[in-house]
């Protein structure tokens, strides 16, 4: 028999228990007395390896002879190689080998002879057969007999009542039931699941015998179903089954919820019910199980008798181990409900206010919270009976006496330390604050306990070399948990809150975080920064929840706060992808914006001054979905005040962007979102709806109260449409700067909104009037026909408008590219002509015979260009310039031929002019005119420069003298 696992530290401890652990003591002497004998241990693995014809490791090759002596001897004759005879080893052998064998008992027989009637040797012989039987099953019970087995004991149960002999017996079936099953075919655990499952619901009928040493042993045999130790001995032919086989077991045989239905059973015996909650306990580590025990009314049952006398402590710890359990794996609402009662809330409160009062150790500190937290859980059920109970009072008394003195007994001379455990209890008791103030009538009890005064400690600027209670990053981790209660509590509480000063304390704490010593922190350290954006946004948020609707409440706000909004709305869109709340700070300082500014004519006017209306465009500029909302909101009721309109139309984004294209442009990618219909143009195609959503036209008509808002008006706020409509319709829709024709388009559309809107609603109502198969009167119905006929006409007449912008502006862009295309033409026919004029000018610098038809074509031009009649006495100069080698087109460009200075450069070129053929020494290049005249004038030898200078003298000497003469 397998020894029995010792009991935990702190369980409960019988004389049944030492007995069996005597008994396991004798067992393991027997064991080890059984591991000297020659038939175990390594001799039996030795014998197995032999007789497979393998040796053993520590055996040594060859083998001696028996005549050796165990040595061989010297000059001895060659030694002989032995001949091993192989056994062959049956199933058989092996499995002697390897464990024992089992042997099997008639189980009918014993079934038959339990049912018959009483008779006065009967007993005897009964308990003779199971003593037999549990002999035999020593070493656990196979699936195939496990059935009857259950059967048996069960008989044996009904006959303890008048034949207490038979407990023994059904305890000794108990305890092999807490061996691991056994399985000689892989497929025995689904055939024989059916019959086990009823079998172990057999099993938790016990429970209900009213016997104290059963009961123990039903409940330790379940929780070793959990903590099962493998079997000692391998029964010849047989598997182990898995836990997890017998956990399925448990859970189809619905055991769990048995055990619960006998919770009152167990109530007088407290070491009986601490047996029964560590089964419980093991029981609903299962989700299965946890939902049959809430079947049960377990959480009911075990919460209500939480505060029972018990001084093992095991009873509390158990319980709530259960109802944790119970709470993450089944229905939080169905725990709750059962949970919700004045019975369970009184248990809760008295063990929650002994740990807290009591409690010094540290399981008592985990405890204490553990508590606290399934506390928090009821009290979000509202009806759960918490001031009744009273456990609200000394919940804010506990969360309160720290910061407020208070001469209450319960909490005199209480102290929290700086452990965790402790600065997790008042990171609790702030979180339960906020769940409880949303019962109202709790709002008295909270003004008693002076929460807001309690709470506001905190938002002040940090002293550090002044905290004493808690370290320097738990103190900063409060301020946060604070602030948010406060953003809770200080709606209900305005009163407290503005007997505090809240305002302007709020105000300096936010002026501190933002202060740039904090700004350093928040750089270098990630976690501290992300505390502190948290605490900003909860800050914000008090003050928005402070000062709406209130306009003398948001004058105290004054320009200081207004600073502190402009500031916070320079934030880089980069940082909004960094994960650590800058989002969620953005998000709360456009709400306080809303609720602290807008309705303030003083400090609207501040806003625009500073340039406000600037920073929220270039917020809805990023084109944030979280945001443009919330912006646009802004936008409209500050557009009610007359100065906005010029901040709006002044404002500039990149590319020179204007408010008017950057609102246009929104509505676009909106309407692409909504999957509203429009052509390529951006045009209306279907003016009966010119509106229409996608998500409307799937949406199926149904008839609703007049009362109840249909698709058509709740679509109005759940986009930016309605809005960017009200802005534009502020900025009164002309003399928008910065459009193009596309916008135009698109604000033909705005411009109806409201009109094309209308429609929709009265189509919509037209609709419900056919589903309803109501049939108006003749005036409704042409009414209703008016409407509908006039909501189509808008319709028509914006899209024939849109029509007609988008073919002027067709018509413009046809022109302006027929513009372009003949500037294009003409810059093309000027390089044709460029080229054709460099092509001739190559033709005549590198052909003799060109040059030569072009010198021609040119003296022919200069000659017929002159008059053929000159006046008397006139000098006629000849034009030509001897001993040059250019030539000047009717253009007036000047080409020449440049010689590569190499000796006898000039004379190979009269060669080149006289005989075409290449030359090898002559290069020609071509330059242009300013170049051409410095390479001339170097090239020309002072000789020829020398003689046209005295040729141009006596040129201009008889020009002179014929002058005269004349």
């Amino acid at each position: 028999m397998a020894a029995a696992r010792p009991p935990t530290p702190g369980g409960p401890v019988t004389s049944a228990m030492m007995h069996l652990h005597a008994r396991t003591s004798s067992v393991a002497g027997q064991r080890r007395k059984d591991s000297r004998t020659p038939g175990s241990g390594g001799k039996s693995r030795a014998r197995l390896r032999s007789s497979l014809g393998m040796a053993s490791p520590d055996s040594t090759l060859p083998a001696l002879s028996p005549e050796a002596g165990g040595r061989p001897k010297s000059g001895a004759s060659p030694r002989h190689v032995p001949v091993v005879r192989l056994k062959v080893v049956t199933d058989t052998d092996l499995g002697l080998a390897q464990g024992v064998q089992f042997k099997t008992m008639d189980l009918n027989s014993i079934i038959r002879l339990l049912m018959e009637d009483p008779q006065d040797d009967l007993e005897e012989k009964q308990l003779q057969c199971i003593k037999m039987m549990v002999q035999c099953y020593q070493n656990g019970f196979p699936l195939r007999d496990l059935a009857q087995i259950f059967k048996i004991m069960s008989l044996c149960t009904e006959k303890i009542e008048k034949q207490p002999s038979f407990l023994d017996p059904v305890c000794e079936i108990l305890k092999l039931c807490r061996l691991p099953f056994l399985k000689k075919k892989t497929s025995d655990e689904i055939t024989y699941a059916k019959e086990i499952s009823e079998a172990v619901s057999l099993l938790g009928n016990l429970i209900k015998v009213p016997n104290s040493e059963l009961r123990i042993q039903l409940c330790k045999c379940i929780v070793d179903f959990y903590h099962a130790e493998p079997l000692k001995k391998q029964i010849a032919g047989y598997q182990q089954v898995t836990s997890a086989y017998k956990f399925q077991m448990i859970e189809s045989g619905g055991l769990a919820e048995i055990l619960v239905l006998s919770w009152d059973l167990l109530q007088t015996e407290l070491l009986e019910k601490l047996w029964l909650l560590k089964t419980l306990q093991h029981l609903s580590t299962s989700e299965v199980n946890c939902n049959l025990m809430i079947k049960a009314q377990a959480a009911n049952k075990i919460c209500s008798c939480l505060n029972n006398p018990d001084p093992s402590g095991q009873l509390l710890f158990r319980s709530s181990e259960i109802l944790w359990n119970l709470l993450e794996k089944s229905s939080k609402e169905e725990i709750i409900k059962q949970l919700s009662n004045l019975e369970c809330l009184l248990a809760l409160k008295e063990v929650f206010k002994n740990l807290f009062t009591k409690g010094y150790r540290h399981y008592d500190r985990q405890l204490r919270n553990d508590i606290l937290v399934i506390t928090t859980i009821i009290a979000q059920n509202p009806g759960a009976p918490m001031i009744e109970s009273g456990f609200t009072r000394d919940l804010i008394l506990f969360a309160t006496f720290n910061e407020v003195k208070s001469q209450d007994p319960l909490v005199k001379g209480l102290k929290l330390s700086n452990h965790y455990e402790d600065f997790e209890l008042k990171k609790l008791l702030f979180n339960v604050i906020v769940v409880l103030c949303r019962d109202l009538p709790t709002v008295q009890i909270l003004i008693e306990g002076k929460t807001v005064e309690a709470l506001f400690t905190y938002v002040k600027k940090t002293e550090r070399h002044k905290v004493i209670e808690w370290s320097a990053a738990q103190h900063e981790e409060l301020q946060l948990h604070a602030i948010a209660t406060l953003a809770s509590v200080a709606p209900l509480l305005i009163d407290d809150y503005l007997a505090c000063n809240g305002n302007a304390r709020i105000l300096m704490f936010l002026e501190w975080c933002v202060n740039e010593g904090i700004l350093k922190i928040a750089v270098n350290k990630l976690k501290e920064e992300a505390i502190v954006l948290e605490i900003k946004s909860d800050i914000l948020l008090i003050l928005s929840g402070i000062c709406e609707n209130h306009s003398q409440r948001k004058e105290t706000f004054g320009t200081e706060g207004v600073d502190i909004i402009l500031h916070l709305m320079k934030v880089d869109p980069k940082k909004f992808q960094s994960g650590l709340g800058h989002n969620r700070l953005l998000f709360s300082t456009l709400d306080c914006l809303w609720c602290c500014i807008l309705g303030c004519y003083t400090l609207e006017d501040y806003f625009l001054e500073k340039e406000g209306i600037f920073l929220l465009l270039d917020l809805l500029a990023l084109n944030q979905k979280n945001f443009c909302n919330l912006i646009l909101g802004i936008m409209v009721e500050f557009c009610d005040n007359p100065k906005t309109s010029v901040h709006v139309n002044t404002w500039r984004g990149k590319k020179d962007q204007t408010a008017a294209n950057l609102l246009i442009k929104l509505w676009r990618e909106e309407e692409k979102d909504l999957g509203v219909k429009r052509d390529e143009d951006g045009k209306i195609i279907d003016a009966k709806k010119p509106l229409m959503t996608s998500f409307q036209e799937e949406q199926k008509v149904i008839p609703m109260p007049a009362s109840c808002p249909t698709t058509s008006i709740m679509e109005v706020s759940e986009n930016i449409r309605a809005k960017i409509y009200a802005v534009l319709g502020k900025l009164d829709f002309e003399n928008l700067p910065g459009l193009s024709a596309e916008d135009f388009v698109t604000l033909c559309v705005i411009h109806r909104y409201l009109d094309f809107k209308t429609g929709e609603i009265w189509n919509e109502i037209n609709a419900e009037l056919r589903v309803e198969r109501f049939r108006p009167i003749s005036a409704d119905k042409a009414t209703l026909e008016t409407i509908t006929v006039a909501s189509e006409n808008i319709g028509k007449m914006v899209a024939a408008l849109q029509s007609e912008m988008v073919e002027s502006q067709r018509n413009q862009d046809m022109h302006s590219e027929q513009k372009a295309y003949i500037k294009i033409h003409a810059t093309h026919k000027q390089k044709d002509m460029a080229n054709k004029s460099w092509a001739k000018f190559l033709t005549r610098t590198s052909n003799a015979k060109a040059l030569k038809k072009a010198k021609k074509l040119q003296e022919k031009a200069i000659e017929s260009s002159r008059t053929k009649e000159y006046p008397q006495n006139a000098i006629i100069h000849s034009t030509d310039l001897k001993g040059l080698n250019i030539t000047e087109n009717s253009d007036g460009k000047l080409f020449a031929a440049k010689i590569e200075q190499k000796p006898n450069g000039r004379s190979a070129l009269k060669k080149a002019l006289k005989d075409p053929a290449p030359q090898q020494n002559v290069s020609v290049k071509h330059v242009n005119q300013e170049d051409l005249t410095q390479n001339f004038l170097t090239d020309t030898s002072e000789a020829q420069t020398k003689k046209l200078k005295k040729k141009t003298t006596k040129d201009n000497q008889i020009t002179t003298k014929n002058a005269k003469s004349t």
